[in-house]
């Protein structure tokens, strides 16, 4: 199965762009740090996903 079609994906990458654009709200002098740091957390939710279902060698790497 692809990990596009897993719920848990669809809901990392939901929540990826809902606080992205939440971000982009915030005032400027956390824009650099804070906003960024929150987008970059979110996203690599989705792609800590994706690698694990990349990986498969194993039940293992997929549960983990």
């Amino acid at each position: 199965m692809p990990f596009h079609n897993l719920e848990v994906y669809r809901k990392a990458y939901d929540l990826s762009l809902v606080v992205h654009r939440r971000t982009l709200s915030f005032p400027k002098f956390e824009q650099y740090e804070l906003a960024s740091q929150l987008r970059r957390s979110t996203k690599s939710i989705g792609s800590n996903i994706a690698e694990g279902m990349g990986k498969q060698s194993s039940p293992q790497d997929v549960i983990h």
